[in-house]
């Protein structure tokens, strides 16, 4: 999260990227290619300078979302290449212009533009016609705590161009906050050059204990001069005031930039950093080696570094070779590890003490009255000092709750230890909410996500081989909290039709469903009980793995049985027969309902919710849980206004479906159509008949809409105006419904008393194959060469960004540019092409 202690909860305005080198962060640090301990007391980091920028480039450039035209968004051209889930190998790749970079254009140009235009990219400048830095971070571990650091720099311009490279390490500022009588009993750490190594730095930390950064030039002529300030807010910069620390953060970037005395000249500080002076001749390459590892270590920089790095390296290769399916073509493992890659680069140490947040720290200004206000007063007891999987290390640098549970599906089957450890995180009592809640997202943690949690934690059981019952049962006993909170507070007419928000597709309806309905209104949401209805599933499945081992889980499987009938039962309300699909209903005061007649993925959710339960493993169940099966066939035969079209039971299998075959039928037609749902890349978010067909309406004179279809970026300023679920595709959508298709296609295939189920079954078939490959299209080569998700921009050779949405006709990657987050389920569809069957 970005730092905020603005008055109105504006993170963007308090702290923008020109300020950032200057302010001691509170909570997280930030930079490029960058490493830390798990409790981020030491840093390693990239520091860069072309000779003529005015900054040192510290961190990513990007716009804030009243910068841009399409919300924020970073400007630059960085990829992760590769990784191994321990982080033993890492490769990062970074293209830096050897002109100056283009901050003040890109901030120019894109104010200029507006909602209709394409926003502004650093490709769109003339920043690299002159050729790049092209450069390469590698990082290899040789043990645990003994990290080589290798950075890698090619010149692709026609000329030899000077790079300074300033490898940094810091201390994230755990000291001072108390108060000056506090620092008096603090034990601040501290970087000086090392007292009998000479080319080395000894970094000293009372509980981590002492640590050696080693270093040395490639060219045995080239400068290295070591620079020490102290990781401290330049109060003079930043407020205009003396600063209490002579030498503060930004000493660094002003002696090197500006030439002036702002570095300390005792050598010690809590910030240094390792000043290289390359001059690199056209085409040729130069490279900057550090080591960090314990004190007494030997860390070699040359043969036994170069063993290292080459180990390591093959290593990775094995893994992901062992990895991947057998018959796995190069382009899709590319994608695969490409994707992991960052899945492993997102994880970011997370520190936030919401009550401290509020309250403010002794030492400091006191924040601004009515902190609590601006956001997540009600979770005083969110207390955060975790490794977690984030979504986008620049855009989205906090965790979300169900983009998480996402994360830990594609990392199931790649590191299922650090998939499970994340799914339990949001349960824990630190994190989840006395009530039950699970804190959606660090902007509002009240707000609701869809609860994907259950079925995240299904999945990561079976993909790690179907064996942790431990981790099944910490999840279940959690998550029968959370089912609880959702039933008491989201169900507001307890008729088992579910509302909740927003739900994490920001702009999908006609107004914003993150606030209150309009007219005084409720909102009954398709996609609210759909959730609910695959959450009892999910709980369902659960309890019945763990029921062959306790029968006592077999009380819960038939509450859990029964309860996802009632659900799916209740959506027979927001079905709509005239078109055959499940709508948003606006319940007004006075008892009409007023249906939202908009095809998006809100109706869409409920395919999701199927299961197909095959004659033999039916048969297992009937032996194994007798007392389920007899209470499961009583209300088969003594509910079936409730359970009949939901609950199919033919030639001794079971299908449990949120819609019964003729609806689910009916809603394939529109997923299956070109002009509705199906894209050449997977399902749009909505239906492409609202192109010609906008959805608006007049309710008690109140205007709705309009919604209409936007495949790419959003006209709309709905939640912020930089998200958009008004025709692109999107990930973890896709994915869920994919899986439902292919549970339904499974009970077509095998219910011979369909007379039609061999065409049925076939045209299932293609489609589940179309939206399967097509998910994957996006990414990979087409007939020209070009990847769609590329859009018109080129990437280098080899190196691959993974989008959060897609354009829903051409492909083109949208919105956040490194969301290697939920759009890394392409991994899953490449490990497990056939899961959900």
């Amino acid at each position: 999260m970005r730092e905020d202690y603005s008055p109105d909860g504006d993170a963007w305005s308090y702290l923008p990227h020109d300020a950032a080198r200057s302010t001691a962060f509170r909570w997280n640090e930030e930079g490029m290619a960058g490493v830390c301990d798990d409790r981020q007391h030491i840093c390693l980091a990239l520091s860069l300078w072309n000779g003529v920028d005015p900054i040192l480039k510290e961190r990513m450039f990007g716009l804030t979302n009243a910068e841009g035209n399409h919300g924020e968004d970073v400007k630059e051209r960085y990829f992760y290449l590769d990784a191994t889930p321990t982080g033993s190998w890492l490769r990062w790749r970074y293209q830096y212009p050897v002109g100056p970079f283009p901050y003040d254009r890109l901030v120019e140009e894109n104010a200029r533009r507006t909602r209709l235009d394409p926003e502004f990219e650093i490709e769109d400048t003339d920043a690299f016609d002159g050729g790049c830095f092209d450069i390469e971070v590698r990082i290899a571990k040789a043990a645990p705590e003994d990290i080589c650091w290798e950075l890698v720099a090619t010149n692709t311009s026609p000329e030899p161009r000077e790079l300074h490279v300033l490898p940094t390490l810091w201390f994230r500022k755990t000291w001072g906050w108390d108060g000056a009588e506090a620092d008096t009993a603090e034990i601040v750490p501290t970087i000086r050059p090392h007292p009998s190594r000479p080319g080395a730095l000894l970094v000293e930390h009372l509980d981590l204990g002492d640590r050696t950064l080693a270093y040395q030039p490639d060219d045995p002529g080239a400068p290295v001069d070591a620079l020490f300030c102290d990781n401290e807010t330049n109060d003079a910069v930043r407020h205009g005031r003396p600063s209490t620390a002579r030498y503060p953060k930004d000493g660094i970037n002003d002696h090197v930039v500006g030439g002036r005395d702002t570095v300390n000249p005792a050598r010690t500080g809590t910030k240094a950093a390792l000043w290289h002076r390359l001059t690199i001749p056209a085409g040729e390459t130069r490279s900057v080696r550090v080591r960090l590892g314990p004190a007494g270590a030997e860390l070699d920089l040359g043969a036994g570094f170069d063993d290292v790095l080459a180990a390591r390296r093959a290593e990775a290769d094995e893994f992901h070779s062992q990895l991947l399916p057998p018959g796995t073509s190069a382009g899709d493992a590319l994608i695969a590890r490409q994707a992991i890659a960052g899945l492993v680069w997102s994880r970011c140490f997370y520190r936030l003490d919401v009550s401290r947040w509020i309250d403010g720290d002794p030492g400091q200004p006191p924040p601004p009255e009515g902190r609590g206000w601006i956001r997540n007063g009600s979770w005083r007891h969110l207390d955060a000092r975790d490794v977690i999987s984030m979504p986008d290390a620049w855009e989205y640098p906090w965790f979300a709750a169900w983009d998480l549970a996402f994360h830990c599906v594609a990392l199931g089957s790649v590191d299922p230890a650090f998939a499970k450890q994340q799914l339990l995180l949001l349960t824990r009592e630190w994190f989840a909410h006395p009530t039950g809640a699970l804190p959606a997202y660090e902007w509002d943690f009240s707000d609701v996500n869809p609860p994907v949690q259950a079925w995240a934690a299904r999945e990561v059981f079976l993909a790690s081989g179907g064996e942790d019952f431990d981790f099944l049962k910490r999840m279940f006993h959690k998550l029968l909290l959370n089912f609880t909170w959702w039933v008491n507070r989201q169900d507001p007419g307890y008729d088992n039709v579910f509302a909740g928000g927003f739900l994490g597709m920001d702009n999908v309806g006609p107004f914003d469903r993150s606030h209150p309905a309009p007219l005084g209104g409720s909102l009954e949401q398709a996609d609210g009980t759909a959730w609910m209805a695959l959450y009892c599933l999910d709980m369902l499945e659960i309890s019945l793995l763990l029921a062959v081992h306790d029968p006592v889980y077999q009380d819960v499987a038939v509450k859990f049985s029964e309860h996802f009938s009632l659900i799916a039962d209740a959506l027979d309300s927001l079905w709509d027969d005239e078109d055959g699909f499940l709508y948003d209903h606006l319940r007004l005061p006075s008892g009409q309902r007023v249906p939202l007649r908009v095809r998006s993925v809100a109706g869409l959710v409920a395919v999701a919710a199927s299961r197909f339960v095959g004659p033999d493993l039916y048969a297992q169940i009937r032996t194994r849980l007798p007392e389920f099966t007899a209470r499961f066939e009583w209300f088969l035969d003594h509910r079936p206004e409730s359970a009949a079209a939901r609950i199919h039971k033919e030639s001794g299998a079971v299908l449990l479906a949120a819609l019964n075959p003729e609806r689910m039928e009916r809603v394939i037609q529109r997923v299956a159509d070109p002009e509705e749902f199906l894209s050449p890349f997977g399902l749009r978010s909505l239906s492409r008949y609202h192109r010609q067909h906008p959805y608006a309406a007049t309710v008690d004179g109140v205007a709705l809409g309009p919604v209409d279809y936007e495949p790419a970026e959003s006209m709309s300023g709905l939640f912020g105006g930089n998200s958009n679920w008004r025709g692109p595709v999107w990930l973890p959508i896709n994915f869920l419904v994919l899986r439902g298709l292919r549970q339904y296609r499974q009970y077509v295939a095998d219910e011979p008393v369909l007379h039609d189920h061999a065409e049925l079954t076939m045209r299932l078939d293609r489609l589940v194959d179309g939206v399967h490959s097509g998910l994957l299209d996006l990414l990979r080569p087409d007939g020209s060469g070009r990847r769609p998700a590329q859009g018109p921009r080129d990437w280098p050779e080899g190196a691959l960004l993974f989008h959060e949405y897609f354009d829903g006709d051409t492909g083109e990657g949208l919105g956040a540019s490194h969301q290697t987050g939920w759009t890394a389920l392409l991994v899953d569809l490449i490990l497990r092409p056939g899961a959900g069957a």
